[in-house]
């Protein structure tokens, strides 16, 4: 119930600070839920994206900092979140998002690379595919990276790409996830192109 009073009160603050979110695409999300991923950009873009999938829900991981302040830890717990140690994660950053997948009714987001600005990715997306028997769905953003450029009204671009599905018998370890790695990067390679050739992203 939470999710659903937040996302209305999102889209409409999102609208006032910039008002121009373009969705690209959405034909190409599969029935049921599955696991958006993409290159992390920006902080806002979970809400991006959610906001873009919807009426799909989504539970996301969120670092467990986040967590010791009472307020935010409810907020965070009511819209799908569930804390995660990145310097040690543990199998429950496995588990839960398989768990919840699994029961059908929520789809989850998750950054592969870990964090903005690292180009190193993690195979935690292909496990948890492979295990909750869900396919992946690259979704890109191209638009303001900062808050400043964010208020200055400039195009929210969604880009969401064809499902990729893991087979049940592929074996996810350091011999098979750089193929897997590489589709990845091709597919969102291939959605900046489609979306702005003249895209380039930069960190900041």
């Amino acid at each position: 119930m939470f999710y659903k009073i937040i996302r209305p009160i999102a889209r409409f603050i999102v609208w006032v600070l910039n008002g121009h979110l373009h969705v690209h695409h959405k034909d190409r999300l599969p029935k049921g839920n599955y696991i958006l991923v993409a290159p992390h950009r920006t902080w806002w873009e979970p809400i991006l994206f959610a906001l873009a999938a919807s009426p799909m829900e989504f539970m996301f991981m969120a670092k467990k900092e986040l967590f010791k302040n009472p307020i935010l830890r409810f907020i965070l717990i009511h819209a799908h979140a569930f804390s995660v140690n990145r310097d040690n994660p543990g199998p429950s950053a496995i588990k839960i998002p398989v768990k919840g997948l699994r029961k059908g009714e929520l789809s989850l987001i998750i950054f592969p690379s870990g964090t903005r600005h690292s180009e190193k990715l993690k195979s935690g997306a292909f496990v948890i595919a492979k295990m909750a028997n869900k396919p992946l769905v690259p979704v890109v953003y191209q638009g303001p990276l900062s808050f400043k450029d964010l208020l200055k009204r400039k195009p929210l671009d969604i880009c969401f790409g064809d499902p990729i599905y893991i087979p049940r018998r592929e074996k996810i370890n350091q011999d098979t996830t750089p193929t897997l790695y590489k589709q990845l990067e091709d597919a969102w390679d291939k959605l900046d192109k489609e979306q702005n050739p003249d895209f380039h992203y930069v960190a900041k």
